[in-house]
């Protein structure tokens, strides 16, 4: 049986490439997830829904809220759906995770997020999401968030997807699977497709 030796890996490193992260990147990851007194700290996670067109309008209805602060996560293609430019808050993505650590000190976005955060609330919630989170997978930033978020506190989301999708038996395994964890599920409405159909595809929440 062939096997690693720990020491090989140790011997190793010091010809592996690092990051060109500066401890500035770690001080500014620190200072914008401040927890000021008497704030309720909203994170909103984006995934590939064209329902995703919504979030700036999301972000500024939730920064009108007293003593409401905002963080995004974004997975990559959400992106598609959005201009950042259009989201007054800072937004981070998968490249933020790997870039903010290079050594066993260094913060480690996802842990950061989930500690940050009063509420997470998934908005748009598309298929591929919401398969990954009941199977409990955790392969990009937002996951990652969700698979260590603290279910003592609240955690909405919004499905939003074609009715097709929306109809197949097991969106509603999936959905329901979610409900043991003691999430909370915002339902969707139905409105004219980007498709064309009428059916499922926009989240209350967005009206």
């Amino acid at each position: 049986m062939s096997c690693f030796h720990e020491r090989s890996i140790f011997n190793l490193l010091p010809c592996l490439p690092l990051n060109n992260k500066t401890d500035d990147s770690v001080s500014s990851l620190k200072k914008d997830l401040l927890k000021p007194p008497g704030s309720f700290r909203v994170l909103v996670g984006v995934t590939g829904s064209v329902a995703a067109l919504k979030l700036p309008a999301l972000v500024s209805e939730l920064l009108q809220l007293p003593g409401v602060d905002v963080r995004v996560v974004t997975t990559e293609h959400a992106k598609h759906f959005y201009n950042p430019a259009e989201v007054s808050v800072n937004i981070y993505s998968d490249k933020d995770e790997w870039e903010f650590w290079t050594q066993r000190s260094d913060p480690v976005l996802h842990i950061e997020l989930r500690r940050w955060a009063d509420l997470l609330i998934i908005a748009p919630l598309d298929a591929n999401t919401l398969g990954k989170i009941a199977s409990g997978i955790c392969d990009n930033l937002l996951t990652c968030v969700v698979r260590a978020w603290d279910i003592g506190r609240p955690l909405l989301f919004c499905p939003a997807m074609n009715t097709a999708m929306w109809q197949h038996p097991i969106t509603a395994q999936q959905v329901s699977r979610l409900k043991e964890f003691g999430y909370v599920e915002v339902p969707c409405i139905s409105k004219k497709l980007v498709c064309g159909d009428d059916g499922e595809l926009l989240v209350s929440l967005f009206y």
